[in-house]
């Protein structure tokens, strides 16, 4: 069989190297060009004129001044909920077979997000280029052979009306070509398991009867069914079940606050590969490894747009202001954070997914995931991004040599006063107060903006340690356990309280 591999990997790259480098930003115009002539007899399309768009000097230019910025809400309130209704032709030709569902990291209602068969066919191909990119890293051709652990969510998918309900990795997994069954595990039966604890049993049953050589999936989720392998087979690393585990294609999240206890459930490193799967599509991927940024896929079925990432241009709720100004791909600049702003296949357009990213290389459209709209912490204008935040946990870590790959936060009011209280999931002897302190003077000698507001309005940081599997439950209790589900960093105030009295349960539990 080594042959197999050998074959196999000399023909991606052959491929490779045949296939003519792409440049973003001419690509970028031709798929916007492809969207609008796609849509232009849809109702969207021939509301907002797309026909005139087309034919205008700058078509970038016009479509920024036709169309307004969508979020979900808005989008759904004004034109996706005619296609659930069965209409036809509304923002996109047809109507899509499925609705990707996501609740995303706010609130229990799940948002229902089209997927159409160009969508699958875009994702598709994206999962080919990142396919075709394993010929930049060194991995040996025994590789090529081994069993691919795609850890997502159920591929037991809800057929309401005349379409298919579920996440975005349950519908891709169902849509999986018929010569890649073979070497996709946990195998359709097992993934059609709802219930999360109920599927990851039974992978553990089967474990020992696959040869992984590769995983994907959600890090926490991930770490979680690793963990699960182990107790149940009594060995000390998923590499005694595995031994031919040579890669790790994580998403969603940035890996980095998981790098330590993941690394802890294996015998020697692996090759960790960053990718981009939202809801709404296949965004970016990670293709050479002198980087762990991810590489824009900008030829597929995705027009992007950045919207600088500033206070004046987030409302409260995490949206943009009406005036924020958007970017095309051939005006951004290095190492500045944007709101990402997606027109795509499924027929959203200029969709506001709700992350922020910052470019790592122009010339390569190479990006950073860096955080959420949402979890942007400026109630006292302390312009928290995650990344900052998950910059300044990095450091405790290495200060008290800890592992924290959970948190959350909030500005909580203790007599009309405002404090940053945080939750870390971390199991150690240091002290709330030590790590407060920490913490506290780590984000002041990193953040200006949060230096002045501890001088100011914020009084000051609050710690409570908490085992990291309550993050997990809590997850579960709000039914979102397992598959792309991401933990909140920043709550408001009542949903802070709410976390409180769930931790507060839950410690009570755990202690009987």
């Amino acid at each position: 069989m080594a042959i197999i591999g050998s074959l196999i990997k000399g023909a991606i790259h052959l491929k490779d190297a045949l296939t003519p480098s792409v440049d973003p930003v001419s690509a970028q115009v031709d798929v916007l060009k492809r969207l609008l002539e796609t849509a232009a007899r849809t109702e969207f399309g021939k509301h907002y004129d797309f026909n005139e768009i087309l034919n205008a000097p700058d078509m970038e230019q016009a479509f920024r001044e036709h169309v307004p910025y969508f979020d979900y809400h808005k989008i759904a309130e004004e034109w996706w909920h005619h296609i659930l209704d069965g209409k036809e032709d509304i923002t996109w030709p047809g109507i899509p077979d499925y609705f990707a569902l996501s609740s995303g990291t706010t609130g229990k209602k799940s948002k229902r997000i089209p997927v159409t068969n160009d969508m699958i066919e875009a994702i598709r191909q994206a999962g080919i280029k990142q396919v075709e990119a394993l010929s930049n890293f060194d991995l040996p051709a025994s590789f090529f052979e081994k069993e691919i652990m795609m850890l997502g969510s159920s591929t037991d998918l809800k057929e309401i009306d005349d379409h298919y309900e579920g996440e975005i990795s349950g519908i891709s997994a169902s849509n999986i070509p018929f010569w890649f069954e073979g070497y996709y595990k946990p195998g359709k039966d097992i993934a059609k398991i709802d219930n999360w604890d109920d599927r990851v049993q039974r992978i553990a049953e089967k474990a020992k009867t696959w040869d992984i050589g590769a995983l994907s999936g959600i890090p926490s989720w991930m770490e979680l069914m690793m963990q699960k392998v182990i107790d149940y087979h009594k060995v000390d690393n998923i590499h005694e079940i595995w031994p031919n585990l040579t890669v790790y294609t994580s998403g969603g999240v940035a890996f980095a606050p998981y790098e330590k206890s993941f690394n802890k459930l294996l015998a020697h490193p692996i090759t960790v590969i960053d990718t981009y799967l939202a809801s709404e599509g296949f965004i970016a991927c990670q293709t050479h490894p002198d980087s762990d940024a991810m590489q824009l896929i900008t030829d597929g079925g995705i027009y992007f747009e950045f919207v600088p990432f500033q206070p004046e241009y987030i409302n409260p709720d995490g949206s943009l202001t009406d005036n924020a100004p958007a970017i095309p791909l051939s005006k951004v600049e290095a190492n500045q954070d944007y709101v990402l702003i997606i027109s795509t296949v499924s027929g959203a357009w200029r969709y506001m997914i709700g992350d922020t990213i910052e470019f790592t290389d122009v010339e390569k459209a190479e990006i950073r995931i860096t955080g959420r709209t949402k979890f942007f912490l400026n109630v006292v204008g302390s312009q928290l991004s995650v990344n900052k935040m998950n910059t300044a946990l990095r450091e405790i870590e290495e200060k008290f040599k800890i592992e924290i790959p959970e948190f959350t936060l909030s500005a909580t009011r203790i007599n009309e006063e405002f404090y940053h209280h945080w939750y870390l999931g971390t199991e150690t002897s240091v002290s709330n107060e030590e790590l407060a302190e920490a913490l506290d003077q780590s984000l002041k000698d990193a953040n200006k903006n949060y230096k002045v507001a501890r001088s100011k309005a914020l009084k000051g940081v609050k710690v409570t340690k908490i085992d990291p599997d309550a993050f997990y439950e809590w997850s579960g209790s709000q039914k979102k356990k397992g598959g792309q589900v991401k933990m909140e960093r920043v709550m408001s105030e009542e949903k802070f309280e709410e976390w409180k009295e769930f931790t507060e349960s839950y410690t009570s539990s755990a202690s009987v």
